[in-house]
């Protein structure tokens, strides 16, 4: 059998990145089930960069990866890896409260975060309707991300590193050996002292293989759909516009206005489809908040989100499985803080400290470890 250092199974932002910063100090397999890297999660992701989205963990992750999505490496793409977009988390009445103190929490990380009135809320998204708003939380700095140049970045960079990748290789069986892992997939079976268990939606598949820890992957779908934008002054150069409950969001995208009710419908893992109640009940809720006409859905689609029991990252060594590492659980955080994800994976496996943004930031490795789920 032909054998490698590490084998990463799943080849989304998890795994591309971690092939990235991995692949120049150890033998890499990356092994992805579908016909091309991305396919699901990541190829179907309308990223933002924002720091104020998520928990305090994901918003550590991300504040460390905005470095190298601002200044990458000059051979890791040739377009810029984020554009301005700014983020506006918005409520009603009964919403209030709850934005005052999502918005005291943000600005641990991200101080340029603010309130808004009103009247500045309907500036930065013009379409709103004055009557369904009380007030807006403001994140000047949030960013549009090219996802696409991103994940090309990592795999272009991980293959120049001398990383291997087999595409079309769902993995069968897996088995300890004396050394290490025997790795048994549709395209051929090898052999190798650490498998990364990357596989999104389908990394308690894997787990259950092996035996690792019962942690809790739950895949979720998530929707999102185009429509023709009405004819309103700077509506194209809108904030993305988010209910602080996370009901829905919208945004303009590439010439059209991208919605979505914020689902996150459980679902096993699957090539998953956009459903039409969904679609009806983002319209409507979009609508409801905005004077954005729906009359024709443009184009649709579903992703597969997947989300520990505690909406946190899972990323270390498995103590019940050795040569068994998580990296798992993403959720709708994976592409923001995939850089600091990348590189924290790979320093946790090759022994070394943690990458230096992290450290500033005191960022507790353990708060993220597959063993608190002990």
């Amino acid at each position: 059998m032909e054998r490698f250092d590490v084998v990463i199974i799943g080849g989304g932002m998890a795994g591309a990145s971690l092939a990235y910063f991995l692949g120049s100090d150890a033998q890499v397999l990356l092994l992805e089930q579908e016909s091309h890297p991305g396919f699901h999660a990541t190829g179907r992701s309308a990223a933002l960069y924002t720091q104020a989205y998520g928990n305090a963990v994901v918003r550590a992750l991300t504040v460390a990866s905005k470095a190298f999505w601002e200044q990458p490496p000059k051979e890791f793409s040739d377009v810029s890896l984020l554009s301005p977009r700014g983020a506006l988390f918005i409520a009603r009445a009964e919403q209030l409260e709850k934005l005052k103190a999502e918005t005291i929490e943000a600005q641990r990380l991200a101080p340029n975060v603010r309130m808004v009135d009103v009247a500045d809320a309907l500036t930065l998204s013009p379409a709103l309707r004055t009557e369904y708003l009380a007030a807006g939380s403001y994140e000047p700095d949030a960013m549009d991300m090219d996802v696409n140049a991103i994940l090309q970045g990592f795999l272009k960079g991980a293959r120049h590193a001398g990383t291997t990748a087999w595409m079309e290789a769902t993995v069968l069986d897996l088995a300890e050996q004396n050394d290490g892992w025997r790795v048994e997939t549709t395209q051929g079976t090898i052999a190798a002292a650490i498998v990364v268990n990357a596989a999104g939606a389908w990394a308690g598949k894997i787990a259950g293989l092996v035996g690792a820890l019962p942690i809790q992957i739950t895949a979720k779908r998530r929707t999102a759909f185009l429509f023709q934008p009405p004819d309103i002054p700077a509506l194209m150069d809108s904030a993305m516009t988010i209910d602080i409950d996370e009901m829905f969001y919208f945004k303009p995208e590439a010439g059209l206005m991208l919605g979505s009710p914020a689902d996150e419908t459980p679902m096993q893992p699957q090539d998953i489809q956009a459903d039409e109640w969904d679609i009806a009940v983002g319209a409507d809720r979009v609508q409801q908040a905005a004077d954005l006409p729906i009359k024709r859905i443009e184009r649709s689609w579903a992703g597969l989100r997947s989300f520990a029991d505690d909406k946190t990252p899972v990323l270390g060594f498995d103590p019940s499985c050795p040569g068994f590492f998580w990296l798992a659980g993403q959720g709708g955080y994976g592409i923001q803080m995939a850089a600091a994800m990348g590189g924290l994976a790979a320093s946790t496996i090759l022994g070394q400290r943690m990458p230096s943004a992290l450290e500033a930031l005191d960022f507790n490795p353990a708060e993220i470890a597959p063993d608190r789920f002990l």
